[in-house]
């Protein structure tokens, strides 16, 4: 799907990675309008912004990616959704937020009678991820959409894996996420017991990282853990929404989760403990507080491993 070939795009909700992954599509010339509930994040991209995504029913392709089940329903079938007008509805919809099955169901019914198709279209990784051009992709939904669309999805992320049709691809990002949750409190707990016993975090970090067990994951947040930086790129209360969806998706499919309720417990402890505007990176403190571990910065020049000149060895 080339630039010129007058695919008009409209982009759906512009936070730290919706505005990441609406630039590349700028970047790369494509026409994109976009919606944001607060217009100033929109305006910041330099693109043409609407007042409502009512605005954008007229384009081609409308992308989606807000904060949860209700956002998305509001943005989409809502009074002033996109497909609210009787006059015009984009012919796709692909979406990247992490949703119930249900309001994907809604939504999905809702398209269907407008004649749009609709594509599931989960990623993995955070806005500094996009920009190392990193980012992965996992998507559902009608073949045909999916071909049509695919050369758009691959300007977005390094890889994109399509996992057939229906839902699927949303399974797939509750699955990461409840991983990514288990993992995160799993390095706060060990990162913690290494350093009462005595090895700097820092340290720690650059042997685990070059081990069978390091991975990008690992690389990328060594800088919070080993820094105390928690500057926000995933909250608490968005990782525990994925931990919800996780165990009702393991209800219905009657699949045990011991080791992902444990975490989903440390989440919600840190969220009962006040931590809200920060990276769920913060259960390293929660763990270190429950170990009567004072954290202190290590001030350490480590890396996120996400530069392409880096060599694994470096990315510590």
């Amino acid at each position: 799907m080339s630039k010129h070939d007058g695919t008009r795009i409209g982009w759906i909700g512009t936070g730290r990675m919706g505005a990441a992954l609406a630039k590349r599509l700028l970047d790369a010339g494509h026409d994109v309008a976009v919606y944001n509930r607060t217009r100033s994040k929109a305006e910041a991209l330099g693109a043409t912004v609407v007042d409502s995504p009512a605005d954008l029913a007229d384009r081609d392709i409308v992308f989606t990616m807000v904060g949860g089940s209700d956002d998305f329903k509001e943005v989409v079938i809502g009074p002033s959704g996109v497909l609210s007008r009787s006059d015009a509805a984009p012919r796709m919809l692909i979406d990247s937020t992490t949703i119930s099955q249900a309001a994907s169901d809604e939504v999905r019914a809702a398209a269907a009678e407008r004649g749009a198709g609709v594509l599931a279209a989960p990623v993995s990784g955070n806005a500094k991820v996009v920009a190392a051009g990193r980012l992965t992709m996992v998507v559902s939904g009608p073949e045909k959409s999916y071909e049509e669309a695919r050369e758009l999805l691959e300007l977005l992320a390094a890889r994109v894996t399509y996992v057939g049709e229906g839902d699927r691809a949303r399974l797939v990002k509750i699955c990461h996420n409840l991983m990514l949750g288990v993992v995160a409190q799993t390095m706060a707990e060990i990162s913690v017991l290494a350093e009462k016993g005595g090895v700097s975090r820092a340290d720690f970090f650059d042997f685990l990282n070059d081990s069978v067990m390091g991975s990008m994951f690992t690389r990328y947040k060594t800088p919070a853990y080993v820094n105390l930086d928690f500057k926000p790129t995933f909250t608490p209360a968005l990782l525990l929404k994925d931990f919800l969806l996780g165990a009702d998706a393991a209800r219905e499919l009657e699949v045990p989760m011991p080791v992902s309720a444990a975490a989903q417990q440390a989440v919600q402890a840190l969220i009962g403990h006040g931590y809200h505007d920060i990276d769920f990176a913060a259960l390293l403190e929660l763990e270190a507080r429950a170990s009567g571990l004072e954290l202190v910065s290590e001030d350490a020049p480590v890396s996120d491993g996400l530069r392409d000149d880096e060599p694994m060895a470096a990315a510590r």
